[in-house]
């Protein structure tokens, strides 16, 4: 049973958007941190956003600051992110991620290895 499925990719001109989901099972919606992290072509994964309601934290990755929100739905244990003012260095496979909250905070929201990852999806932004 997969514990996160992402949809909402595809391809855009610069400028656009998209509207990222991930639905999340009751025990990966539980853990408390959900988060989207990416992996452009060639490049290390790197975050993008993590919320974590039960302590009000949310953390942007600084290059999507602005342009990108992350929200969650957790009557239907779904997360967003929906971004705007794409440009084509956000190309990347997106992957909605969970964690516990201890994983999710200042310290070490960054880093990709905790928790549980979908399968991805894809973003493509063209010039």
């Amino acid at each position: 049973q997969d514990q996160l499925t992402e949809s909402g990719g595809g391809s855009v001109q610069t400028g656009g958007s998209l509207r990222l989901s991930c639905v999340a099972s009751r025990y990966a919606s539980g853990l408390g941190c959900m988060g989207w992290y990416r992996q452009p072509p060639g490049k290390d994964t790197e975050a993008v956003a993590v919320t974590v309601p039960a302590t009000g934290s949310t953390y942007y990755a600084r290059f999507v600051k602005g342009r990108f929100s992350i929200t969650r739905d957790d009557a239907v244990n779904t997360m967003f992110l929906q971004m705007n003012a794409l440009k084509p260095e956000d190309t990347a496979m997106y992957y909605c991620t969970a964690r516990p909250p201890d994983l999710c905070n200042a310290n070490n929201w960054r880093v990709p290895d905790y928790g549980f990852w979908g399968q991805g999806t894809q973003v493509i932004v063209s010039s």
